[in-house]
């Protein structure tokens, strides 16, 4: 059956910051209820595109993109196709594939060249999300065999930056090295916006044999473990050289706290999510672990002069599950 509930209209949101604190924050969260198959499937990839570089003909060169459902509902991965070159392929990838919400699935693209020069071509998925095709662009150069292939490594192979209190930052190095010919860095990119990289000034040319730092450090923004990848795109082959990041954010020892209440959405929802942000937008994360049966909820893990913003979303019996509502902002003390 499909149904649609709104309130009756929209009232304006009452924050109230306690001058003792913890802080305490009283919010009117509006709903919207309405089926969420397509418009609560979101597919995104990051990146969506991908230089192999210089690749000797007759080998090959693999390279995975992750596939995210940032929606709030499993999608399915149901078609594929490829178009262009004939010298790119997919890796294994059985459809159909199921993403849960917030989860991330690893697609294998190969490029396999069978003539020299430059080769363009685009593999396309097909799911069941809003936006249901999604196309990824692919690069890649055939050269010669035994012509000298320029390689680009990175040491070590995975930076770790352990423990690091949520709004302070840790920085680690790591060195490019080119060999069997010079490399020509374009472009670099982090997966994670907690990692960011620093030092280098593109594009940059490294000669055989030499070899550059570079800084990525790790801001964690919130709680619990981290992991990212470093890309740096060249002209080697295997394009781009990518580092494995980890980390771990450690809550700061906080006193504080924000205590969320709203009305009832009509539609006999059975429970509430709630989702937060450092950035007035988001995107947001859920924080809580189960169903809110309740028209309230407190988040105590929230940290000392940070600005979370805050939006729900209410869920029926039938699984099916609002449109965020609008948005509260906390302003959390730095004391």
């Amino acid at each position: 059956m499909h149904f649609r509930f709104c309130f009756e209209s929209e009232r304006s949101v009452k924050i109230t910051l306690m001058r003792s604190f913890p802080l305490v924050l009283v919010a009117g969260l509006l709903f919207c209820l309405a089926p969420a198959s397509a418009w609560a499937q979101q597919l995104q990839c990051n990146p969506c595109s991908h230089a192999f570089g210089n690749v000797a003909i007759g080998s090959s060169s693999t390279y995975s993109i992750p596939l995210t459902n940032t929606g709030s509902t499993t999608l399915s991965i149901t078609y594929k196709s490829r178009g262009g070159s004939s010298g790119f392929w997919y890796g294994t990838f059985t459809l159909p594939i199921q993403i849960q919400p917030g989860k991330s699935v690893e697609l294998p693209v190969i490029f396999k060249p069978t003539a020299g020069g430059s080769t363009t071509g685009v593999m396309t998925l097909q799911s069941t999300a809003k936006d249901s095709s999604l196309s990824i662009d692919l690069t890649g150069t055939g050269v010669p065999k035994g012509s000298a292939v320029p390689v680009l490594g990175v040491t070590p192979a995975t930076l770790n930056f352990g423990n690091v209190t949520v709004g302070s930052s840790a920085s680690l190095q790591a060195t490019l090295t080119a060999s069997n010919a010079a490399v020509t860095i374009s472009s670099d990119g982090s997966s994670s916006s907690e990692f960011t990289l620093l030092g280098l000034s593109l594009p940059v040319t490294i000669p055989a044999g030499q070899n550059v730092p570079v800084t990525i450090k790790f801001t964690p923004n919130a709680s619990g473990a981290a992991s990212g990848k470093a890309g740096f795109t060249s002209n080697a082959t295997g394009s781009p050289t990518v580092e494995q990041l980890t980390g771990t954010g450690v809550a700061q020892s906080s006193s504080h706290y924000v205590s969320l209440s709203w009305n009832a959405a009509a539609g006999k929802p059975v429970g509430y999510d709630m989702f937060r942000s450092t950035v007035s937008g988001g995107p947001y994360a859920m924080i809580n672990t189960a169903l809110e049966a309740s028209t309230n909820y407190t988040d105590n893990t929230v940290v000392s002069g940070t600005t979370y913003y805050y939006v729900a979303t209410a869920v029926n019996a039938e699984g099916e599950e609002s449109a965020y509502s609008n948005v509260v902002k906390a302003v959390i003390p730095n004391k």
